[in-house]
């Protein structure tokens, strides 16, 4: 009798050790399509405040202005979109190192901070549909009728920064490569005479030319591959992205998209 007691004790042990190994498990690993994920577009609407990750140290498109203010192309579209949902915009200022841990830690409900729609952050993010696009130009002097396409670079030189993608552009239609520091430099070199163009980025590019209007250089071609960036959320809020994406075709549909463009690049950047 008293051995039939030890092993009852032992077995009930082990059943209730059992439980709670179960339970400890459950827990640790929230339920598929969880209330956070099902919600947040509602516990946005309800709060009232929609959170942007944003770096707030990347002119044109997030930076502080001379008042301090925060400011910036992507600023103003997330602001607009903010509006439009009925909230009031948020800016939660973010290394870019450490933007995407931010926003799966829900620090933020979304990134707005110009990032590329790639096929390896598909895999892990959803995104809005594109909000800008941009592609690799070629830049000429202002008076320059010689070099008009990407071809007419055989044999001639252009300043580029080195170890960039738009250096490997300019070698692969047989160019030499100048060696610079900046887009700021290439400029100099080209507008001195001493390189006969430069490759940059489409948006780079157009932001020199708003900002001075009187440069005497020339976007001489436009680069057929180009790349877009959308707002940026965790997986799991479909109808966040939605209303997102909603917003965004009012902007466009209504002209304020294009406003807010020409404001900050002289045209509209959307394609």
């Amino acid at each position: 009798m008293k051995n039939f007691s030890v092993l009852f004790a032992l077995l009930l042990g082990a059943v209730l050790f059992l439980a709670a190994c179960g339970a400890e498990e459950e827990a640790a690993e929230p339920a598929e399509g969880g209330a956070e994920e099902e919600n947040l577009l509602a516990a946005i609407e309800e709060e009232g405040v929609l959170r942007i990750g944003t770096e707030g140290t990347y002119p044109p498109f997030t930076f502080h202005d001379d008042s301090g203010e925060l400011t910036g192309f992507d600023v103003e579209i997330a602001r607009e979109v903010a509006e439009r949902l009925g909230v009031e915009a948020e800016f939660m200022e973010t290394q870019w190192d450490a933007m995407f841990a931010g926003l799966n830690a829900e620090r933020f409900d979304m990134i707005a901070n110009q990032v590329g729609i790639r096929e390896d952050r598909l895999e892990k993010y959803d995104f809005s549909d594109p909000y800008i696009t941009s592609a690799a130009v070629l830049v000429t002097r202002a008076d320059d009728t010689e070099i008009t396409e990407f071809e007419d670079l055989e044999g001639k030189t252009t300043a580029q920064s080195l170890t960039s993608n738009f250096a490997e552009i300019a070698k692969s239609y047989g160019a030499e490569i100048e060696g610079v520091e900046g887009f700021s430099q290439s400029v100099e070199l080209l507008n001195s005479g001493r390189v006969d163009a430069l490759v940059n980025d489409r948006i780079a590019v157009l932001d020199y030319l708003n900002q001075r209007p009187d440069a005497e250089i020339q976007i001489a071609a436009i680069h057929e591959d180009a790349s877009q960036s959308g707002l940026m959320f965790r997986q799991g809020n479909e109808e966040l992205v939605e209303a997102v994406n909603e917003a965004l075709a009012a902007m466009i549909e209504d002209g304020t998209y294009e406003e807010i463009s020409t404001k900050w690049f002289g045209e509209n950047v959307l394609e």
